[in-house]
Parts: structure tokens; C-alpha cells; sequence
């Protein structure tokens, strides 16, 4: 989290949004990238409460998030139900000292547990459910409209983070992104191909019980390419798995784990026409904002010589317009 928004959080704001939806005292704190994310507990049942500054989202936002994640639940996905304020309310609200606002959340806790990138769960059989997952998702998503008052989520261009030249001034690095950009703005969108999606469902996002996955933290969702859905899973597989060194593997690896994740994702919708094409362009596409995230949330010297290294990589990638794999 910024220092700026770390100085604002107050103990008495949480505690105000701990009054508001009636919980426990107790917490456990779980991260703080770019939201506040906390386990609470109410009549001894886990939940999730997620408190966000209004410098990352507006109170509109949050409410069209947890409308679209309440009408996957409702439709049979695998993921959290958002519960209300004992005001009645999806989204509670806090002034910080500043004039700026908290914005507070809560929702149920999904079953099931993290499964690490390489470890021995990490599998063409948690492939087929990550697909299964998504696949049920984009089939949703085609019948879905914002509830009454509800505002439609950001689409995909929209994001902060696509403006590079607030992290980088390197006049390649920033023509580069333009160009890309240009390119998916010429490409096709239909209720086939686009729509409203999670967009960063990667090991990080969803917990997994063996048999089915779980996802949540839908603080990203936007509407966007569904080949992009697909494309983020096994950008991060390789991104947390193997170097930029190891070609070879990564080649090997992506083959199979496409295999086995469209095998589930066909259990609920067809594959996007041109799909192959289009997943090296959502692979540039994100080393574009995960990029300027980890510059924008991670000063020079909180970084560790793993994470320097990872951001060195991208930034050659943007550089030479290369994917983080080349699909054959």
C-alpha cells in the first residue's frame, strides 16, 4: 500500500466498519497491496471484510463489483456472496482525515486452499477446473446486466495503470505500449469474444479443494477480451514459475497447460475464435500493468533481488515487444 493511504488508515476506521457489519473484534489481517483485506469473524463464522481507499476505487465501483460477483453465485459459480451492513447497506463508507474516503466491503469466505505454482497440486487436473471455472464464468457474463442504479464496471482500456509514461519515461517503453494498444482497440468485440470478466484469475485469486476452484478478490473485474481470461492464468503460471531464461520448458509447459485448461473451459463455452493469436497480445498486455503496479506500489528500496530481477525482465520484454512465451 502507498504511504499515503498507509498514514490515512487509522485502527478507528476499521473498527467503525467492524461496528457497521456487526462483527466480532477479533481479525486477522491478510493483505494490504491494494486493498485492506482482513479474516473477520461473526458468530464464529469466517468472512472476508476488504476495506478500499477511494484513491483505488470509487463507491460505484465497489457496488457494480459485488453486483456481477452476487449474480455469478446466484447462477452457480464458485465464489463469495457479498452481505450487507446491519445499515442495509453492500458498501459502507468512512472520511479519513483528509477529506478522502474508505470505502468497506464484506463477504463469505470460500472453501478450499492455496495451491503454489510448481507444488504437487499444480496439475493438468487443477487445469481442467481452472478452465471449468472460467469457461462458466464467460457463459454467465453473456446474459448479465447491471442491476437497477448499478453503474457498468470500467472496460478494459480505462485502466490507470495502461498510462506507462507515469512510471517509465524510456520513449520505447512508452511507444511500445501505444502501439499495442492501438492493436487491441482494432480487434473484434461481440457477446462471443467480450464482456464483463474477472480478469486476474491467477494461483493468488482462488483457493482450490481437490476437486473444484474457488475464486474470488473481484476487485479487477472489467470488461474485456475473454481470450484475455484465458491468457492471464498461464502468464502467471510462467511468471512465478520459470525464468525468461528457461525457453524451452516454458514452451513445453504452455502447451500442456492450454491443453488441459480448454479441455474444462469447453465443459461451458466454446473457445473464442482466433484465440491463439490473440493470447501473445494479453501476455504484452499485462507485463504492461503488472509493470507499472509493482513501480507505482514498490519503492526501489523495498525490493528484493528476486522481484528487481522479474521487473527487469518485463521491462526487456516491453521493450522488444516479446511475449513472456511464444505459443507454437
Amino acid at each position: 500500500m502507498e504511504t499515503t493511504v498507509e498514514v490515512l488508515f487509522k485502527p478507528e476506521i476499521l473498527s467503525d466498519f467492524i461496528g457497521k457489519f456487526t462483527l466480532s473484534s477479533d481479525f486477522k489481517k491478510l493483505g494490504d497491496f491494494e486493498n485492506y483485506v482482513y479474516e473477520v469473524y461473526r458468530g464464529g463464522e469466517p468472512l472476508i471484510l476488504r476495506v478500499t481507499h477511494s484513491s483505488h476505487r470509487k463507491e460505484e465501483d465497489i457496488i457494480s463489483e459485488l453486483d456481477w460477483m452476487n449474480y455469478l453465485n446466484k447462477h452457480g459459480v464458485e465464489c463469495p456472496i457479498a452481505y450487507k451492513s446491519s445499515r442495509s447497506l453492500l458498501v459502507e463508507s468512512l472520511a479519513a482525515e483528509d477529506g478522502s474516503e474508505f470505502y468497506a466491503c464484506l463477504y463469505s469466505k470460500v472453501p478450499g486452499h492455496a495451491v503454489k505454482v510448481r507444488s504437487e497440486e499444480f496439475n493438468e487436473h487443477l487445469f481442467r477446473a481452472w478452465g471449468k471455472a472460467i469457461g462458466k464464468m464467460h457463459a454467465l457474463t453473456k446474459e448479465y446486466q447491471p442491476g437497477n442504479k448499478v453503474v457498468r464496471r470500467p472496460s478494459w482500456h480505462e485502466e490507470e495503470l495502461l498510462e506507462i509514461e507515469k512510471y517509465d519515461s524510456n520513449e520505447t517503453v512508452i511507444q511500445n505500449t501505444k502501439q499495442l494498444l492501438a492493436e487491441l482497440h482494432s480487434l473484434p468485440c461481440n457477446q462471443d469474444n467480450f464482456g464483463l470478466l474477472h480478469t486476474d484469475l491467477h494461483t493468488g485469486n482462488f483457493f482450490f479443494d481437490g476437486e473444484i476452484v474457488h475464486v474470488f478478490d473481484f476487485d479487477d473485474c472489467a470488461y474485456h477480451w475473454f481470450a484475455s481470461d484465458i491468457a492471464i492464468p498461464l502468464y502467471y503460471s510462467l511468471l512465478y514459475g520459470w525464468p525468461d531464461s528457461e525457453v524451452a520448458e516454458k514452451e513445453q509447459f504452455s502447451s500442456a497447460f492450454l491443453k488441459h485448461f480448454l479441455e474444462g473451459y469447453q465443459q461451458h463455452n466454446d473457445v473464442p475464435k482466433n484465440l491463439m493469436e490473440h493470447i501473445p497480445l494479453f501476455f504484452r498486455l499485462r507485463d504492461v500493468t503488472i509493470y507499472s503496479v509493482l513501480l507505482k506500489k514498490i519503492p526501489p528500496e523495498k525490493r528484493n533481488e528476486r522481484l528487481q530481477k522479474m521487473i527487469e525482465e518485463i521491462r526487456t520484454r516491453i521493450l522488444l515487444n516479446k511475449p513472456i512465451v511464444e505459443l507454437s
